[in-house]
C-alpha cells in the first residue's frame, strides 16, 4: 500500500461524502450542497489516496500563525488502523507550523483515539451548538 497524500482544497463534495459515508463519521452526507460549502470554505484540506482513491482526508480552519480547527478526520473503514489518520495530523502540523496549536471537538467514538497520537485532553473549552 502505497499512500499519497497532498493538500487538495478541490476535492469534489461526493468524493467527500463517500468518504464520510465508508469511514463512519456523522456527517451530512446527503446534502452534497452543505458538503461542498464545508470543503469550499476550508482553508487547508488534505487528502489521503490509495492510487486514485480518496482514503482519507483532514480538513481545517487555520490562521496559520496561532491556532488550528481540525474540522474533520476521516479514515475510510477498511484502511482504519495503518497510520493513515496520524499521517493526515503529521501533514495538518507541517502545514500550519510549530507556532499553532491544533484544535478539535472528538465525536464520543473517538475520544479514546487522539491521546494516543499526541492529543492533550482541555477541559476550558464552550459551544454553541448548530441549530440543525
Amino acid at each position: 500500500m502505497m499512500i499519497q497524500y497532498a493538500v487538495e482544497p478541490d476535492v469534489p463534495a461526493e468524493a467527500v461524502a463517500a468518504l464520510f459515508r465508508a469511514s463512519g463519521i456523522n456527517r451530512p452526507v446527503d446534502d452534497i450542497g452543505r458538503i461542498a460549502r464545508m470543503v469550499a470554505n476550508a482553508n487547508l484540506v488534505i487528502t489521503a489516496r490509495d492510487g486514485g482513491r480518496l482514503v482519507g482526508i483532514a480538513r481545517a480552519l487555520s490562521d496559520f500563525s496561532y491556532c488550528c480547527y481540525l474540522s474533520d478526520l476521516a479514515v475510510d473503514a477498511e484502511y482504519q488502523r495503518r497510520g493513515i489518520g496520524r499521517e493526515l495530523i503529521g501533514e495538518v502540523r507541517k502545514a500550519i507550523g510549530p507556532e499553532s496549536m491544533l484544535l478539535l471537538l472528538a465525536a464520543p467514538r473517538a475520544a479514546e483515539y487522539y491521546p494516543h497520537i499526541g492529543f492533550a485532553h482541555i477541559g476550558n473549552g464552550w459551544i454553541i451548538h448548530r441549530e440543525c
